[in-house]
């Protein structure tokens, strides 16, 4: 296998702030394109998600989101996706060491979006508003994932068991509003977004896992991909401006789109 060590550490560099957060807007260098298009398809399957939510939010068409299983399963799918690939990327990201600049940026700009959804969720869903959601775990996610990101077997079986511990162990100490962004709790709390850390990081370590294994197979940067990758992979790239945005958008549109469908009947 021919592999060009030079277009390898462009490719890396670019990629320090998880392909979703460019260093700067003038670099040119190639990204992992495969990445991105796993990303942009997470970002597809969210946006249909939060649609079809947001018909149930106005009353325009009803779905269960909280018991059927094709909802509850869509969501588990989604954050999957989402939280293994800042595995991929953390390890890709750090393969030639830690740039604490790049990591220190991406993780003021994670905390800042983060935060600007739990304020936005607290003035909408007042309740139930969105104190650990995906946003807060990927931000504490980055910084603990620097400290496992050279390791591939321990993170496969760190990994799994912190699976298994989200899916079989619960204690009422976990309970508590101080404790519940662990996770481990008796009852799902009342927010509209929950991502703890238990079992969600155990998802982070093997994506950092599958990270070591897809590098060392020259998967991640040996093209040719198809052009649906290529597609999606502009989707990916602008992830979490896609993130911070697609709601608005999302439910201004619905709310037009009502009130025109109620002036026309009445």
């Amino acid at each position: 296998m021919n592999i060009d060590s030079t277009k390898i550490h462009k490719t890396l560099a670019y990629n320090r702030l998880d392909c979703s957060i460019p260093m700067t807007s003038g670099d040119s260098v190639q990204r992992f394109l495969r990445v991105d298009a796993w990303r942009g398809s997470a970002c597809l399957l969210m946006i249909f998600y939060h649609g079809c939510y947001d018909l149930t939010y106005l009353n325009i068409i009803t779905f269960d989101f909280y018991h059927h299983p094709f909802w509850l399963s869509l969501r588990i799918l989604i954050v999957s996706l989402f939280v293994s690939i800042v595995g991929v990327s953390l390890f890709l990201a750090t393969l030639y060491g830690v740039h604490a600049r790049a990591i220190v940026k991406r993780v003021v700009i994670l905390l800042s979006c983060a935060l600007l959804i739990s304020l936005v969720s607290l003035i909408l869903f007042q309740e139930r508003f969105i104190f650990f959601g995906i946003l807060h775990f990927i931000t504490l996610a980055s910084i603990l994932g620097l400290l496992f990101r050279t390791y591939f077997r321990l993170n496969i079986i760190l990994g799994t068991a912190l699976l298994i511990m989200g899916i079989t162990i619960q204690h009422p100490l976990f309970n508590q509003p101080f404790w519940q962004w662990i996770g481990l709790m008796t009852y799902k709390p009342a927010t509209e977004d929950y991502v703890p850390l238990i079992p969600w990081f155990g998802m982070v370590l093997l994506g950092i896992a599958l990270g070591h294994r897809l590098y060392r197979q020259g998967y991640l940067y040996n093209p040719p991909i198809s052009i649906w990758e290529k597609r999606l992979a502009k989707v990916g790239q602008h992830s979490l401006l896609i993130y911070m945005l697609h709601q608005p958008l999302l439910l201004g549109s619905l709310l037009v789109l009502k009130k025109l469908h109620y002036s026309i009947i009445n």
